[in-house]
């Protein structure tokens, strides 16, 4: 470690703070120091290939695993939240889907006055981060650090699928990142010749030679440092040791939509009744922390085939399996080098609706669950779908569960709370079961294992939902930005009442968006690093000397 001050100090190395950290010290202007809890970098062996994701969630060396709080919207059950725990973040544990969602989220964002976040102007940088030969130039980067890829049709369901989808009026989308979303279509990956594309990979690796940025992994942040209302530092945990490092410009929290509200109140910033319940000294008044949580809630529905070789069963399980895996290491090709979810489809529940309300992600075989923790996939021919809402309103929390920086935070999720969310859930069931009742897929299917054709009515659908459903590890908003008694951050990302301090991840974002979330995270990172870089005035020697001695007095000498 420098013994002076850096620039900036970015926690965490995610989609968000992978980007942030490498953007500041692209010019070698400013020293920046990131900080990853998680000790695994890219090199580590299940993060490269795309179906590696099977043992990363739920490993304790690269998953935070956290799990939810039971409560009746979600069948009092405890809900497993994997969240990623190593260089790269969450983008090194995730299933690689590429989605960015709709140009309507971006445009709502504008609308509750988030000034500058409007889908024209974002897609510059959405634009800017990836690299794709997908689309047209009007919509798709075609130089940027993350490269996209397509998944391919290992099977013969692919074609059926969509040929069903058709049938019941769902249109094919060669490109659900451009000007319309809607359609069925293959998904689109943060995977390049086979292998996972992260921030890690893609944006840190490149810099991490670079003298100007230091990356400290196995580095636990703890609390932010703050001499009134303004923070310059952060203290972290490695090796067992409490450390400091003090930041001269800013810290930029990029902890994810658990850990940066649960690093807000350690730090005293937050709703008093929360921080007081748990004996942290109020330091700032904040009432909007850990609230406003969000998440795509997804039923999971299960078909079976009448007649073997339709879907990839075979491949997943036994010397087949062999086979892929040695298709992967030398070729980079096949079931491994695909990942999980390889079709997408974005529908309305209603015809009168101007944008799909409704995703499905389809998969030609079953996971079933392994004796004790984990899945595989199953002997059995068949397929799978996640249904959910696209824009979900209910809101859930996450909060410290004490004073101890090293306890899981408490994870309150609320599914299913409105009425727009009830039946856009149980419509959503209804158009995945209008496309296995189309042909071709009907005449393929035996039958509808889950939920069964027992479960008809919208009761019955929502009740199942309640009880089966799961999280799509979509959490966002629980910093949100705004100008709104709750908002946390403004358009500009910086925390209100608090100066030096920024947020770029999943957690500012107002409302959800109608997909996955670590791409819109990359372009929030882009964003956040070209507004950090626009506000950072040139200092004289002698000013930014100053800066330094009054925060390290033991540096007057130098």
């Amino acid at each position: 470690m420098q013994s002076e001050p850096y620039d900036f100090i970015v926690v965490g190395s995610g989609s968000g703070g992978g980007v942030v950290a490498a953007r500041l010290s692209e010019s070698g202007k400013y020293n920046v120091l990131c900080l990853e809890a998680g000790t695994k970098d890219a090199s580590y062996i299940w993060s490269r290939p795309p179906l590696g994701v099977v043992y990363l969630v739920d490993n304790p060396l690269v998953d935070w695993r956290y799990e939810s709080e039971p409560n009746e919207t979600h069948g009092n059950r405890k809900i497993p939240v994997p969240r990623g725990k190593m260089l790269g973040g969450s983008s090194s544990i995730n299933a690689i889907v590429y989605n960015r969602g709709q140009k309507l989220d971006y445009d709502t964002w504008s609308a509750l006055g988030c000034k500058g976040w409007s889908y024209r102007e974002v897609l510059p940088y959405l634009m800017k981060l990836e690299s794709t030969d997908l689309g047209s130039d009007e919509y798709r980067g075609r130089s940027g650090p993350i490269k996209i890829s397509q998944s391919k049709k290992l099977c013969s369901f692919f074609d059926l699928f969509m040929r069903s989808a058709n049938a019941a009026g769902i249109p094919d989308n060669p490109d659900y990142s451009g000007e319309k979303q809607e359609g069925v279509a293959m998904a689109q990956l943060t995977a390049w010749r086979g292998e996972r594309q992260s921030t890690a990979t893609s944006y840190l690796r490149p810099a991490r030679n670079r003298p100007n940025l230091t990356i400290l992994t196995g580095a636990e942040a703890t609390s932010l440092i703050l001499e009134g209302k303004r923070c310059v530092g952060v203290r972290y945990l490695r090796k067992g040791v409490t450390e400091e490092v003090r930041a001269a410009r800013e810290v930029i929290v990029c902890g994810g939509t658990a850990n940066t509200p649960k690093l807000l109140e350690l730090s005293g910033i937050g709703n008093p009744q929360v921080l007081r319940q748990h004996g942290i000294p109020v330091v700032h008044e904040l009432k909007g922390v850990g609230e406003n949580l969000r998440d795509h809630f997804a039923a999971t529905m299960k078909w079976t085939f009448n007649r073997p070789g339709i879907s990839l069963a075979r491949k997943g399980r036994g010397w087949r399996l062999g086979l892929e895996i040695l298709r992967w290491l030398f070729l980079r090709e096949g079931l491994i080098a695909q990942g999980h979810g390889a079709m997408r489809v974005f529908a309305r529940s209603r015809p009168e609706l101007e944008e799909p309300d409704v995703m499905m992600i389809v998969s030609p075989y079953i996971i079933e669950l392994k004796t004790g923790r984990g899945r595989r996939m199953s002997a059995t021919e068949g397929f799978f779908m996640y249904t959910h809402v696209q824009r979900t309103e209910s809101t859930g929390s996450i909060h410290v569960r004490s004073a101890d920086p090293l306890a899981m935070p408490v994870i309150n999720f609320r599914f299913l709370e409105t009425e727009y969310d009830r039946k856009t859930a149980v419509a959503a069931v209804r158009r995945a079961r209008d496309i296995a009742a189309a042909s071709p897929m009907r005449d393929v299917i035996a039958e509808e294992t889950m939920p069964g054709p027992q479960v008809q009515s919208d009761a019955a659908i929502l009740e199942m939902i309640r009880n089966t459903g799961i999280p799509t590890q979509h959490m966002v908003g629980t910093c949100k930005m705004g100008s709104d008694a709750m908002a946390v951050v403004d358009e500009q990302l910086r925390v209100h009442g608090i100066t030096g301090l920024r947020i770029a991840d999943a957690s500012v974002m107002p409302t959800i968006v109608s997909g996955n979330t670590s791409v819109p995270c990359m372009m929030i990172g882009e964003k956040c690093a070209d507004m950090v870089l626009a506000d950072t005035k040139p200092k004289d020697a002698a000013a930014l000397h100053h800066a330094k001695r009054e925060m390290r007095p033991e540096l007057a000498h130098h």
